[in-house]
Protein backbone atom coordinates (compact mmCIF):
# COMPACT_ATOMS: atom_id res chain seq x y z
CA UNK A 1 0.00 0.00 0.00
CA UNK A 2 1.49 3.25 -1.32
CA UNK A 3 1.80 5.76 1.75
CA UNK A 4 0.26 9.59 1.84
CA UNK A 5 3.90 10.87 1.89
CA UNK A 6 4.75 9.13 -0.95
CA UNK A 7 1.85 10.16 -3.17
CA UNK A 8 2.31 13.30 -2.43
CA UNK A 9 6.12 13.28 -3.46
CA UNK A 10 5.20 11.57 -6.85
CA UNK A 11 2.63 13.95 -7.25
CA UNK A 12 4.73 16.71 -6.49
CA UNK A 13 6.99 15.38 -8.90
CA UNK A 14 4.41 15.27 -11.63
CA UNK A 15 3.24 18.67 -10.85
CA UNK A 16 0.04 17.76 -9.75
CA UNK A 17 -2.61 20.31 -9.51
CA UNK A 18 -6.08 18.88 -9.04
CA UNK A 19 -7.19 15.45 -8.61
CA UNK A 20 -10.41 13.97 -9.29
CA UNK A 21 -12.14 12.10 -6.05
CA UNK A 22 -14.50 9.40 -8.12
CA UNK A 23 -16.74 6.82 -7.10
CA UNK A 24 -19.06 4.67 -8.84
CA UNK A 25 -22.88 4.05 -8.75
CA UNK A 26 -25.27 0.90 -9.96
CA UNK A 27 -24.22 1.70 -13.91
CA UNK A 28 -20.80 2.17 -12.82
CA UNK A 29 -21.14 5.93 -14.06
CA UNK A 30 -17.73 7.74 -12.95
CA UNK A 31 -18.78 10.79 -10.85
CA UNK A 32 -16.55 12.78 -10.05
CA UNK A 33 -15.69 16.18 -7.94
CA UNK A 34 -12.06 18.45 -9.03
CA UNK A 35 -10.40 19.24 -5.92
CA UNK A 36 -7.57 21.49 -6.12
CA UNK A 37 -4.62 20.46 -4.42
CA UNK A 38 -1.76 22.50 -4.27
CA UNK A 39 -0.80 22.34 -0.80
CA UNK A 40 -0.12 19.39 1.51
CA UNK A 41 -2.90 20.89 3.76
CA UNK A 42 -5.36 20.48 1.25
CA UNK A 43 -4.43 16.76 0.22
CA UNK A 44 -4.41 15.80 3.14
CA UNK A 45 -7.88 17.50 3.90
CA UNK A 46 -9.44 15.47 1.03
CA UNK A 47 -7.45 12.21 2.41
CA UNK A 48 -9.22 12.71 5.82
CA UNK A 49 -12.92 14.17 4.77
CA UNK A 50 -13.14 13.22 1.56
CA UNK A 51 -15.41 14.97 -0.98
CA UNK A 52 -18.88 15.58 -0.25
CA UNK A 53 -21.68 14.65 -2.70
CA UNK A 54 -25.26 15.30 -2.98
CA UNK A 55 -25.74 11.30 -3.18
CA UNK A 56 -29.62 11.19 -4.86
CA UNK A 57 -27.85 13.73 -7.85
CA UNK A 58 -25.25 11.47 -8.59
CA UNK A 59 -27.14 8.48 -9.49
CA UNK A 60 -28.13 4.87 -8.30
CA UNK A 61 -26.56 5.07 -4.99
CA UNK A 62 -29.22 4.03 -2.66
CA UNK A 63 -29.95 7.85 -1.42
CA UNK A 64 -33.37 10.03 -1.64
CA UNK A 65 -33.79 13.50 -1.84
CA UNK A 66 -34.05 13.72 2.23
CA UNK A 67 -30.71 11.83 3.10
CA UNK A 68 -27.37 13.67 3.91
CA UNK A 69 -24.77 14.30 2.17
CA UNK A 70 -22.04 11.21 1.02
CA UNK A 71 -18.89 11.42 1.48
CA UNK A 72 -15.83 9.71 -1.21
CA UNK A 73 -13.21 8.77 0.52
CA UNK A 74 -9.82 8.22 -1.82
CA UNK A 75 -8.14 4.95 -1.07
CA UNK A 76 -4.22 5.55 -1.94
CA UNK A 77 -3.84 2.16 -4.01
CA UNK A 78 -5.99 3.71 -6.61
CA UNK A 79 -3.64 6.95 -6.95
CA UNK A 80 -3.93 7.08 -11.17
CA UNK A 81 -1.83 9.63 -13.07
CA UNK A 82 -4.06 11.01 -15.53
CA UNK A 83 -1.43 10.73 -18.94
CA UNK A 84 -3.15 13.12 -21.00
CA UNK A 85 -2.66 16.00 -18.32
CA UNK A 86 -0.06 16.19 -16.55
CA UNK A 87 -1.43 18.69 -13.77
CA UNK A 88 -4.15 15.57 -13.19
CA UNK A 89 -4.73 12.53 -10.96
CA UNK A 90 -7.59 10.62 -10.05
CA UNK A 91 -8.43 8.31 -6.84
CA UNK A 92 -10.88 5.70 -6.84
CA UNK A 93 -12.98 6.22 -3.45
CA UNK A 94 -15.42 4.66 -1.28
CA UNK A 95 -18.33 6.45 -0.12
CA UNK A 96 -19.55 6.75 3.20
CA UNK A 97 -22.24 8.36 4.74
CA UNK A 98 -21.68 10.51 8.29
CA UNK A 99 -18.71 8.59 8.58
CA UNK A 100 -20.02 5.11 8.14
CA UNK A 101 -19.33 2.56 5.22
CA UNK A 102 -22.51 2.91 2.45
CA UNK A 103 -23.74 0.14 1.80
CA UNK A 104 -24.54 0.99 -1.59
CA UNK A 105 -21.61 1.84 -2.98
CA UNK A 106 -20.65 -0.91 -5.33
CA UNK A 107 -16.83 -0.94 -4.63
CA UNK A 108 -17.68 -1.19 -1.02
CA UNK A 109 -19.58 -4.12 -1.76
CA UNK A 110 -16.62 -5.73 -3.32
CA UNK A 111 -14.40 -4.65 -0.91
CA UNK A 112 -16.71 -7.07 1.52
CA UNK A 113 -16.83 -10.15 -0.40
CA UNK A 114 -13.24 -10.00 -0.94
CA UNK A 115 -12.75 -9.94 2.85
CA UNK A 116 -14.44 -13.21 3.15
CA UNK A 117 -12.64 -14.75 1.14
CA UNK A 118 -9.48 -13.89 2.47
CA UNK A 119 -11.08 -15.08 5.84
CA UNK A 120 -11.03 -18.31 3.95
CA UNK A 121 -7.25 -17.73 2.92
CA UNK A 122 -8.46 -16.93 -0.50
CA UNK A 123 -7.15 -13.91 -2.90
CA UNK A 124 -9.43 -13.24 -5.92
CA UNK A 125 -7.53 -12.03 -9.17
CA UNK A 126 -9.04 -10.82 -12.33
CA UNK A 127 -7.92 -9.89 -15.97
CA UNK A 128 -10.86 -8.21 -18.05
CA UNK A 129 -11.34 -8.07 -21.41
CA UNK A 130 -12.90 -4.41 -22.44
CA UNK A 131 -14.14 -4.77 -25.94
CA UNK A 132 -15.84 -1.53 -27.42
CA UNK A 133 -16.86 0.08 -30.50
CA UNK A 134 -15.67 3.33 -32.21
CA UNK A 135 -18.69 4.64 -34.25
CA UNK A 136 -19.68 8.32 -35.52
CA UNK A 137 -23.32 9.30 -34.92
CA UNK A 138 -25.66 10.72 -37.86
CA UNK A 139 -27.94 13.95 -37.68
CA UNK A 140 -30.48 11.49 -36.85
CA UNK A 141 -29.48 10.21 -34.06
CA UNK A 142 -27.93 7.02 -35.32
CA UNK A 143 -24.94 5.58 -35.33
CA UNK A 144 -22.44 4.37 -37.47
CA UNK A 145 -18.57 2.20 -37.37
CA UNK A 146 -16.50 5.76 -37.62
CA UNK A 147 -13.92 3.77 -40.20
CA UNK A 148 -15.80 3.98 -43.65
CA UNK A 149 -13.37 1.80 -45.21
CA UNK A 150 -14.11 -1.55 -41.85
CA UNK A 151 -16.36 -3.48 -44.49
CA UNK A 152 -14.84 -7.07 -44.03
CA UNK A 153 -17.56 -9.71 -43.19
CA UNK A 154 -14.85 -11.13 -41.17
CA UNK A 155 -12.82 -7.89 -39.75
CA UNK A 156 -10.89 -10.26 -36.47
CA UNK A 157 -7.75 -9.34 -36.21
CA UNK A 158 -7.59 -6.89 -39.83
CA UNK A 159 -3.99 -5.61 -39.83
CA UNK A 160 -5.74 -3.09 -42.16
CA UNK A 161 -8.28 -2.01 -39.67
CA UNK A 162 -5.62 -1.69 -36.88
CA UNK A 163 -3.28 0.12 -39.11
CA UNK A 164 -6.17 2.80 -39.79
CA UNK A 165 -6.46 3.21 -35.93
CA UNK A 166 -3.25 2.65 -35.42
CA UNK A 167 -2.96 6.41 -33.65
CA UNK A 168 -6.14 5.84 -31.45
CA UNK A 169 -4.53 2.04 -30.14
CA UNK A 170 -1.10 2.64 -29.47
CA UNK A 171 -2.20 6.18 -27.55
CA UNK A 172 -4.30 4.04 -25.23
CA UNK A 173 -1.87 1.38 -24.82
CA UNK A 174 0.78 3.82 -24.30
CA UNK A 175 -1.20 4.97 -21.45
CA UNK A 176 -1.63 1.84 -19.77
CA UNK A 177 1.79 1.14 -19.88
CA UNK A 178 2.92 3.78 -18.71
CA UNK A 179 0.38 3.76 -15.48
CA UNK A 180 1.97 0.18 -14.86
CA UNK A 181 -1.23 -1.81 -16.11
CA UNK A 182 0.74 -4.02 -18.43
CA UNK A 183 -1.13 -3.86 -21.57
CA UNK A 184 -0.03 -6.83 -23.68
CA UNK A 185 -1.94 -7.21 -26.80
CA UNK A 186 -4.60 -4.70 -28.81
CA UNK A 187 -6.30 -6.13 -31.17
CA UNK A 188 -9.48 -5.76 -33.92
CA UNK A 189 -12.81 -8.16 -32.40
CA UNK A 190 -15.05 -10.19 -34.70
CA UNK A 191 -16.88 -6.96 -35.76
CA UNK A 192 -16.67 -4.27 -37.58
CA UNK A 193 -15.40 -0.93 -35.82
CA UNK A 194 -15.23 -2.92 -32.62
CA UNK A 195 -11.75 -3.25 -30.66
CA UNK A 196 -10.19 -5.29 -27.71
CA UNK A 197 -7.47 -3.92 -25.71
CA UNK A 198 -5.78 -6.84 -22.63
CA UNK A 199 -4.44 -5.70 -19.40
CA UNK A 200 -2.30 -8.59 -16.96
CA UNK A 201 -3.93 -9.77 -14.12
CA UNK A 202 -4.25 -8.34 -10.50
CA UNK A 203 -5.93 -8.25 -7.40
CA UNK A 204 -9.78 -7.88 -8.50
CA UNK A 205 -10.06 -4.65 -6.58
CA UNK A 206 -7.65 -3.63 -8.53
CA UNK A 207 -8.41 -4.74 -11.85
CA UNK A 208 -12.00 -2.86 -11.51
CA UNK A 209 -10.23 0.07 -10.83
CA UNK A 210 -9.03 0.06 -13.34
CA UNK A 211 -11.61 -0.85 -15.50
CA UNK A 212 -13.26 2.70 -14.50
CA UNK A 213 -10.54 3.96 -15.78
CA UNK A 214 -9.88 2.65 -18.60
CA UNK A 215 -13.27 3.25 -20.07
CA UNK A 216 -13.69 6.61 -19.27
CA UNK A 217 -10.16 6.77 -21.12
CA UNK A 218 -11.13 5.46 -24.13
CA UNK A 219 -14.39 7.64 -23.86
CA UNK A 220 -12.26 11.09 -23.52
CA UNK A 221 -9.41 9.83 -26.03
CA UNK A 222 -12.31 8.94 -28.51
CA UNK A 223 -14.21 12.09 -28.30
CA UNK A 224 -10.30 13.77 -29.01
CA UNK A 225 -10.32 12.19 -32.48
CA UNK A 226 -13.75 13.07 -32.91
CA UNK A 227 -15.69 9.68 -32.23
CA UNK A 228 -17.47 8.15 -29.80
CA UNK A 229 -16.86 5.11 -27.96
CA UNK A 230 -19.21 2.58 -26.38
CA UNK A 231 -19.07 -0.35 -24.33
CA UNK A 232 -22.71 -0.87 -25.43
CA UNK A 233 -23.44 -5.05 -25.10
CA UNK A 234 -24.97 -4.86 -28.84
CA UNK A 235 -25.20 -1.43 -30.58
CA UNK A 236 -25.78 -2.93 -33.77
CA UNK A 237 -28.23 -6.04 -34.60
CA UNK A 238 -26.33 -7.62 -37.16
CA UNK A 239 -22.62 -7.76 -35.57
CA UNK A 240 -21.10 -9.01 -32.26
CA UNK A 241 -21.49 -7.87 -29.12
CA UNK A 242 -19.01 -6.50 -26.26
CA UNK A 243 -18.61 -8.53 -23.84
CA UNK A 244 -16.08 -7.71 -20.88
CA UNK A 245 -14.87 -11.17 -20.07
CA UNK A 246 -13.20 -12.16 -16.54
CA UNK A 247 -9.77 -14.21 -16.59
CA UNK A 248 -10.23 -15.77 -12.78
CA UNK A 249 -8.17 -17.82 -10.30
CA UNK A 250 -7.88 -17.45 -6.50
CA UNK A 251 -4.25 -17.11 -4.73
CA UNK A 252 -2.57 -17.88 -1.67
CA UNK A 253 0.07 -15.69 -1.73
CA UNK A 254 2.71 -16.32 -4.45
CA UNK A 255 0.76 -19.97 -4.78
CA UNK A 256 -2.43 -20.18 -7.77
CA UNK A 257 -4.89 -22.35 -6.20
CA UNK A 258 -6.31 -23.23 -9.47
CA UNK A 259 -3.67 -24.80 -10.88
CA UNK A 260 -3.24 -28.57 -11.19
CA UNK A 261 -0.63 -29.65 -13.57
CA UNK A 262 -1.44 -33.50 -12.81
CA UNK A 263 -5.56 -32.98 -13.60
CA UNK A 264 -6.54 -36.01 -14.79
CA UNK A 265 -9.29 -33.85 -17.02
CA UNK A 266 -6.21 -32.19 -18.89
CA UNK A 267 -7.89 -28.48 -17.93
CA UNK A 268 -4.77 -27.98 -15.49
CA UNK A 269 -7.43 -27.25 -12.50
CA UNK A 270 -7.43 -28.14 -9.71
CA UNK A 271 -10.26 -29.56 -6.90
CA UNK A 272 -10.92 -26.17 -5.39
CA UNK A 273 -11.21 -24.64 -9.34
CA UNK A 274 -13.59 -27.38 -10.10
CA UNK A 275 -15.50 -26.27 -6.99
CA UNK A 276 -15.48 -22.78 -8.12
CA UNK A 277 -17.16 -23.64 -11.13
CA UNK A 278 -19.61 -25.68 -9.48
CA UNK A 279 -20.59 -22.44 -7.59
CA UNK A 280 -20.35 -20.52 -11.19
CA UNK A 281 -23.06 -23.29 -12.66
CA UNK A 282 -25.23 -23.26 -9.89
CA UNK A 283 -25.99 -19.78 -9.67
CA UNK A 284 -25.31 -18.17 -13.13
CA UNK A 285 -28.77 -17.52 -13.91
CA UNK A 286 -28.80 -15.45 -10.72
CA UNK A 287 -25.94 -13.46 -11.23
CA UNK A 288 -26.48 -13.54 -15.24
CA UNK A 289 -28.54 -9.89 -14.01
CA UNK A 290 -25.36 -8.58 -12.43
CA UNK A 291 -23.03 -9.53 -14.85
CA UNK A 292 -25.14 -8.78 -18.17
CA UNK A 293 -27.21 -6.23 -16.33
CA UNK A 294 -29.17 -4.11 -19.01
CA UNK A 295 -31.94 -5.10 -21.97
CA UNK A 296 -29.43 -4.69 -24.43
CA UNK A 297 -27.48 -7.54 -22.78
CA UNK A 298 -29.65 -10.05 -23.45
CA UNK A 299 -29.31 -9.13 -27.43
CA UNK A 300 -26.09 -10.32 -26.96
CA UNK A 301 -26.88 -13.90 -24.90
CA UNK A 302 -28.76 -15.16 -27.89
CA UNK A 303 -28.95 -18.32 -30.08
CA UNK A 304 -28.18 -17.35 -33.83
CA UNK A 305 -25.39 -15.91 -35.80
CA UNK A 306 -23.84 -12.49 -36.97
CA UNK A 307 -22.18 -10.96 -39.76
CA UNK A 308 -18.97 -12.61 -38.81
CA UNK A 309 -21.25 -16.35 -38.62
CA UNK A 310 -20.83 -16.60 -34.39
CA UNK A 311 -22.17 -14.32 -31.75
CA UNK A 312 -19.24 -15.53 -29.45
CA UNK A 313 -21.60 -15.45 -26.50
CA UNK A 314 -22.75 -17.90 -24.31
CA UNK A 315 -26.55 -19.34 -24.26
CA UNK A 316 -25.85 -22.63 -22.36
CA UNK A 317 -24.55 -22.73 -17.88
CA UNK A 318 -21.37 -24.87 -19.53
CA UNK A 319 -17.90 -25.22 -18.76
CA UNK A 320 -15.17 -26.62 -20.86
CA UNK A 321 -11.74 -26.28 -22.20
CA UNK A 322 -10.20 -23.94 -24.81
CA UNK A 323 -13.70 -23.41 -26.58
CA UNK A 324 -15.64 -20.13 -26.82
CA UNK A 325 -18.94 -21.54 -27.20
CA UNK A 326 -19.08 -22.12 -23.07
CA UNK A 327 -20.17 -20.09 -20.71
CA UNK A 328 -16.84 -21.06 -19.00
CA UNK A 329 -14.00 -21.24 -21.13
CA UNK A 330 -10.95 -22.91 -19.72
CA UNK A 331 -7.89 -21.05 -21.56
CA UNK A 332 -5.33 -22.23 -20.18
CA UNK A 333 -4.04 -23.71 -16.60
CA UNK A 334 -5.18 -22.14 -13.77
CA UNK A 335 -7.51 -19.95 -14.57
CA UNK A 336 -11.41 -19.33 -15.70
CA UNK A 337 -13.04 -17.19 -17.93
CA UNK A 338 -16.43 -16.23 -17.66
CA UNK A 339 -17.78 -15.03 -20.90
CA UNK A 340 -21.53 -14.00 -19.96
CA UNK A 341 -20.43 -10.39 -18.35
CA UNK A 342 -20.39 -7.69 -20.79
CA UNK A 343 -19.56 -4.07 -21.26
CA UNK A 344 -22.33 -2.63 -19.68
CA UNK A 345 -21.44 -4.40 -16.23
CA UNK A 346 -20.72 -2.65 -13.19
CA UNK A 347 -17.40 -4.58 -12.95
CA UNK A 348 -17.30 -3.99 -8.88
CA UNK A 349 -20.59 -5.61 -8.67
CA UNK A 350 -20.02 -8.26 -10.93
CA UNK A 351 -16.74 -9.64 -9.20
CA UNK A 352 -18.52 -9.67 -6.05
CA UNK A 353 -21.61 -12.13 -7.37
CA UNK A 354 -19.26 -13.94 -9.56
CA UNK A 355 -16.81 -14.78 -6.57
CA UNK A 356 -19.60 -14.83 -4.16
CA UNK A 357 -21.11 -17.63 -6.32
CA UNK A 358 -17.46 -19.32 -6.77
CA UNK A 359 -16.95 -19.37 -2.79
CA UNK A 360 -20.23 -20.92 -2.53
CA UNK A 361 -19.28 -23.43 -4.70
CA UNK A 362 -16.27 -24.10 -2.56
CA UNK A 363 -17.60 -23.83 0.88
CA UNK A 364 -20.65 -26.34 -0.77
CA UNK A 365 -18.49 -28.85 -2.17
CA UNK A 366 -20.45 -28.53 -5.83
CA UNK A 367 -19.88 -30.65 -8.86
CA UNK A 368 -18.86 -29.10 -11.71
CA UNK A 369 -19.76 -31.86 -13.85
CA UNK A 370 -17.73 -33.04 -16.62
CA UNK A 371 -16.20 -30.37 -19.27
CA UNK A 372 -17.50 -29.63 -22.85
CA UNK A 373 -15.59 -29.75 -26.02
CA UNK A 374 -18.07 -29.74 -28.46
CA UNK A 375 -19.83 -26.21 -30.56
CA UNK A 376 -22.18 -26.14 -28.81
CA UNK A 377 -23.83 -23.46 -31.27
CA UNK A 378 -24.48 -26.48 -33.33
CA UNK A 379 -26.01 -29.02 -31.22
CA UNK A 380 -30.15 -29.10 -31.08
CA UNK A 381 -31.70 -27.24 -28.46
CA UNK A 382 -33.62 -30.08 -27.49
CA UNK A 383 -30.10 -32.21 -27.06
CA UNK A 384 -28.42 -30.04 -25.17
CA UNK A 385 -31.84 -29.57 -22.45
CA UNK A 386 -32.17 -33.72 -22.40
CA UNK A 387 -28.57 -33.72 -21.16
CA UNK A 388 -29.81 -31.14 -18.18
CA UNK A 389 -28.00 -28.34 -19.34
CA UNK A 390 -29.53 -24.90 -18.58
CA UNK A 391 -29.43 -21.90 -20.87
CA UNK A 392 -29.01 -18.13 -19.23
CA UNK A 393 -32.17 -15.92 -19.03
CA UNK A 394 -33.26 -14.95 -22.03
CA UNK A 395 -34.09 -11.56 -20.99
CA UNK A 396 -33.50 -8.81 -18.14
CA UNK A 397 -36.42 -9.17 -16.21
CA UNK A 398 -36.22 -13.11 -16.13
CA UNK A 399 -32.84 -12.41 -14.80
CA UNK A 400 -33.96 -10.13 -12.09
CA UNK A 401 -36.33 -12.61 -10.74
CA UNK A 402 -33.37 -15.06 -11.11
CA UNK A 403 -31.18 -12.37 -8.50
CA UNK A 404 -33.76 -12.03 -6.06
CA UNK A 405 -34.33 -15.92 -5.46
CA UNK A 406 -30.78 -16.55 -4.70
CA UNK A 407 -29.90 -16.72 -0.93
CA UNK A 408 -26.01 -16.50 -1.50
CA UNK A 409 -26.06 -13.50 -3.68
CA UNK A 410 -28.36 -11.74 -1.25
CA UNK A 411 -26.19 -12.20 1.68
CA UNK A 412 -23.12 -12.10 -0.47
CA UNK A 413 -24.13 -7.94 -2.18
CA UNK A 414 -25.49 -7.32 1.25
CA UNK A 415 -27.83 -5.25 3.65
CA UNK A 416 -28.69 -1.20 3.12
CA UNK A 417 -30.62 0.94 5.45
CA UNK A 418 -34.13 -0.79 5.50
CA UNK A 419 -33.86 -3.73 2.36
CA UNK A 420 -31.26 -6.01 1.04
CA UNK A 421 -29.38 -4.59 -1.90
CA UNK A 422 -30.88 -7.19 -4.17
CA UNK A 423 -34.38 -6.34 -3.94
CA UNK A 424 -32.96 -2.08 -4.60
CA UNK A 425 -31.01 -3.33 -7.42
CA UNK A 426 -34.07 -5.69 -9.00
CA UNK A 427 -36.48 -2.79 -8.35
CA UNK A 428 -34.29 -0.27 -10.40
CA UNK A 429 -33.94 -2.64 -13.43
CA UNK A 430 -37.13 -3.75 -13.11
CA UNK A 431 -38.08 -0.04 -13.97
CA UNK A 432 -35.28 -0.26 -16.51
CA UNK A 433 -36.94 -3.25 -18.45
CA UNK A 434 -40.79 -1.57 -18.41
CA UNK A 435 -39.58 1.52 -19.66
CA UNK A 436 -38.07 -0.23 -22.36
CA UNK A 437 -40.75 -2.52 -22.95
CA UNK A 438 -43.56 0.29 -23.06
CA UNK A 439 -41.51 1.66 -26.01
CA UNK A 440 -43.65 1.00 -29.56
CA UNK A 441 -40.19 0.14 -31.65
CA UNK A 442 -40.58 0.39 -35.97
CA UNK A 443 -40.14 -3.55 -35.99
CA UNK A 444 -43.39 -3.57 -34.23
CA UNK A 445 -44.90 -0.91 -36.86
CA UNK A 446 -43.21 -3.00 -39.85
CA UNK A 447 -44.90 -6.11 -38.05
CA UNK A 448 -47.84 -5.31 -36.90
CA UNK A 449 -49.69 -1.92 -38.65
CA UNK A 450 -51.41 -3.93 -41.46
CA UNK A 451 -51.76 -6.82 -39.88
CA UNK A 452 -54.87 -6.72 -37.76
Amino acid sequence: MPTADAIWKDMQGRGVEFVFAQFVDMYARPSAKLVPVGSREAFDGLLEDGAGFAGFAAGEIGQVPSDPDIAAIPDLASYTPVPWQPNLARFACDVTVEGEEWAYCPRTILRRVLARAKEKGFEFRMGLELEYFLVRQRDDGSIEIADAYDTLEKPCYDMAGLTRRYDFLTTVSRFCNGLGWGNYANDHEDANGQFEQNLTYDDALVSCDRAIFFRYMVHTLAEQHGMIATFMPKPFSHLTGNGCHFHMSLWDGGTNLFLDESDPRGLGLSDTAYKFIGGLRAHARAYSGVTAPTVNSYKRLKLGTTSSGATWSPVWISYGYNNRTQMLRIPGPGRIEDRTIDGSCNPYLAAAAVLAAGLDGIERGLDAGEPNSENLYTVPEQDLRARGLQSLPANLLEAIGELEGDDVLRAALGRGRDEDYVDYFARVKRDEWFRYHEQVTPWEIREYLTRF
